[in-house]
């Protein structure tokens, strides 16, 4: 076995189910074009509520992409991950574990903010409404933020090292920096990532406490950060999933290396307590940094979490300042999910696929229905940038107080 010095974490397979796309290729196609998909909620039992506008995944049929038995005992979230390995483990030219491969060599990792909202909403309305003879057996587990690592691990015949980050935001780069602490620990491979399904009645009442939601009735204004309109986030569903596996042995099966999980700093500093978050995320990305062994002028583009408040927008702009000095001021900066929302844990990881994206292809895209940034960056616009990408930094904060920065470098030009 090689050393862990020598292990690197590569990324060698992208799978994505998102408001502006079902699979990788369309999701870079809308993402570099500045699409927007934002529109009003047409989710039933929502029609009443505050929440207008949201990102909502259409056209998704889970029976066409996922095995039945699997289907009655799976959430919506749970749907999507599923859908997005399959396609990462595509991508990767890895299929599900067989005779060819050792179970045991390929573990999951993802993410969670809340779970199966949709299945439990359902299932607690047969509760009430008929009795608890006529709850079925899968509440149990259905509803669970784990419900995902479980479902892609039994599906795929994985049986290496599986785990939860049961976390804000901020926990979908938690996720994919514990996957590549696993592939350099000597995991051969591991599938990591996080989608979300927030837009069930259940789960949209829970989200009105949330004092920065969005409650906007105009797509193109609902969510419009580092701007002096900014007034709160829109939630989307969706999210990603990234096949991390070992270089050397991505090498030996010539698969194709598309960028490396260089570094991954963490942090906390209290829930909605944005002036905090700017000393912590500035914090998270030096650590970042630091393991990366990247110097701040290396880093070539920055995917903000463009969080959409004036308090929240304003720490993070001085945070990338603090962490990055005087190149944080020239430094591309940009936030493709204002054109689709943000989906919570699977926010940051869909912010990593287009990082990865955007490295291959050497454009910056831009930040959707903003056209007037009022803060001190150099924040992509209008349409997608052209420029030579080595290295992303991916930044992310939660609601809940988490702050989280990835380096990641190009494949192709990785030190």
């Amino acid at each position: 076995m090689t050393s862990q010095r020598a292990r690197r974490a590569a990324v060698t397979g992208i799978g994505v189910v998102a408001p502006n796309g079902l699979s990788t290729e369309t999701f870079w196609k809308s993402t570099q074009e500045g699409v927007s998909v934002l529109d009003r909620v047409t989710r039933e039992g929502c029609e009443h509520l505050p929440l207008r506008i949201a990102g909502e995944v259409r056209g998704f049929d889970p029976s066409e992409l996922v095995e039945e038995r699997f289907l009655v005992q799976t959430d919506r979230f749970t749907h999507f991950a599923m859908a997005a390995a399959d396609q990462a483990l595509a991508d990767a030219r890895l299929g599900r574990a067989d005779t060819d491969r050792d179970p045991f060599a390929v573990g999951v990792v993802t993410a969670a903010g809340s779970g199966g909202g949709e299945f439990g909403q359902r299932e607690l309305q047969r509760l009430w409404g008929q009795g608890p003879r006529f709850v079925g057996p899968y509440q149990s587990i259905a509803w669970f933020y784990a419900a995902s690592t479980g479902q892609v691990s039994i599906r795929g015949g994985f049986k290496g090292p599986c785990g939860v980050v049961a976390s804000d935001e901020a926990g979908g780069l938690d996720a994919l920096a514990h996957a590549a602490r696993a592939v350099r620990r000597g995991t051969g491979v591991v599938v990591a990532g996080a989608a979300e399904a927030p837009l069930a009645p259940y789960s949209m009442v829970c989200q009105l406490g949330y004092d920065d939601l969005s409650t906007g009735d105009d797509p193109t204004h609902a969510y419009r950060p580092f701007t002096a309109a900014a007034c709160g986030f829109v939630p989307a569903e969706g999210g990603a999933m990234i096949v991390v596996e070992d270089e050397g042995a991505a090498r030996e099966r010539e698969a194709t290396v598309r960028a490396f999980i260089a570094g991954h700093g963490a942090t906390f500093t209290g829930a909605s307590l944005w002036e905090r978050s700017r000393e912590g995320l500035a914090q998270a990305i030096r650590v970042a940094l630091d393991e990366a062994r990247c110097a701040p002028e290396e880093v070539d583009v920055v995917f903000a979490d463009a969080f959409g408040t004036p308090e929240a927008d304003r720490a993070e702009a001085l945070a990338i300042a603090d962490a990055l000095g005087a190149h944080g001021r020239r430094v591309p900066v940009t936030a493709p999910k204002t054109g689709i929302g943000r989906a919570y844990c699977g926010a940051p990881v869909l912010d990593v696929a287009a990082a990865v994206l955007a490295m291959e292809h050497g454009l910056v895209p831009p930040t959707p229905n903003v056209y007037d940034p009022c803060h001190d960056l150099d924040l992509v616009t209008g349409r997608a940038r052209p420029a030579p990408l080595r290295t992303a930094l991916v930044v992310s904060r939660g609601l809940m107080g988490s702050n989280a920065a990835l380096v990641l470098r190009h494949g192709a030009h990785a030190l």
